[in-house]
């Protein structure tokens, strides 16, 4: 799934000339501590709570705190694992959601990318999760499958979507087998981008500490 197909429609976004005292109420109405910043169409930053707390008056428009704009957000035609990555890595309770002009576009719920994540995976029955980037002309179900099989795996989910404008797919696959170090570097020999892999074995992967942290919500 990308990234704009999980907008939550409801989280509201300031403008530079907002108030303090406003989106502090926005904040307790929607119940999150960060909102997207625009300017215009234009994304401008993330704000939070904390730093709206730095403002001397609640009168002061937002853009009196531009200096603690968070330039975080995440591309619409992107996979949703990258904002669950970014939401993980820096405590979001919100991503922006912009295109490739940085206009804005919508914003993601961190509970809504932990509850898509948790479906994606089946936590329910072991296994892990691999996500492919390759060109939509080069893929080959067949390939994927064999270079699968060769670990002893199997795929019990594949899903796919395309980028019309870059022509690149992205192969999200669900394994029976939780450890996935080994198919990933199967996949990297192979020469396939691999963008994100989650899997239960301690190995060295950028986004270990996000499946942990994913581990733990789930057993709330």
């Amino acid at each position: 799934m990308l990234n704009k197909e999980l907008i939550n429609t409801t989280v509201p976004a300031v403008g530079l000339k907002d108030k303090v005292q406003y989106a502090l109420q926005l904040m307790n109405e929607n119940r999150v501590s960060h909102l997207p910043v625009t300017d215009g169409p234009e994304y401008a930053g993330l704000i939070s709570e904390e730093d709206l707390h730095q403002s001397e008056n609640r009168h002061w428009e937002i853009e009196q705190l531009e200096q603690f704009f968070f330039p975080l957000s995440v591309k619409e035609d992107d996979h949703c694992l990258s904002a669950f990555q970014l939401a993980a890595e820096y405590a979001l309770s919100v991503v922006p959601v912009v295109n490739e002009k940085n206009e804005y576009i919508g914003a993601l719920i961190y509970n809504d990318l932990f509850r898509f994540v948790s479906d994606l995976m089946n936590l329910k029955e072991p296994g892990g999760l691999i996500v492919l980037e390759i060109p939509s002309n080069q893929y080959s179900f067949q390939e994927i499958s064999r270079l699968v099989e060769s670990h002893d795996a199997r795929i019990t989910q594949l899903n796919t979507s395309n980028n019309a404008q870059d022509g690149m797919m992205q192969i999200t696959l669900r394994i029976n087998q939780s450890e996935v170090s080994g198919i990933v570097e199967t996949f990297q020999r192979y020469d396939y981008h691999v963008k994100y892999y989650f899997g239960e074995e301690q190995y060295q992967n950028s986004l270990k500490r996000n499946y942990e942290n994913l581990m733990n919500y789930l057993k709330i």
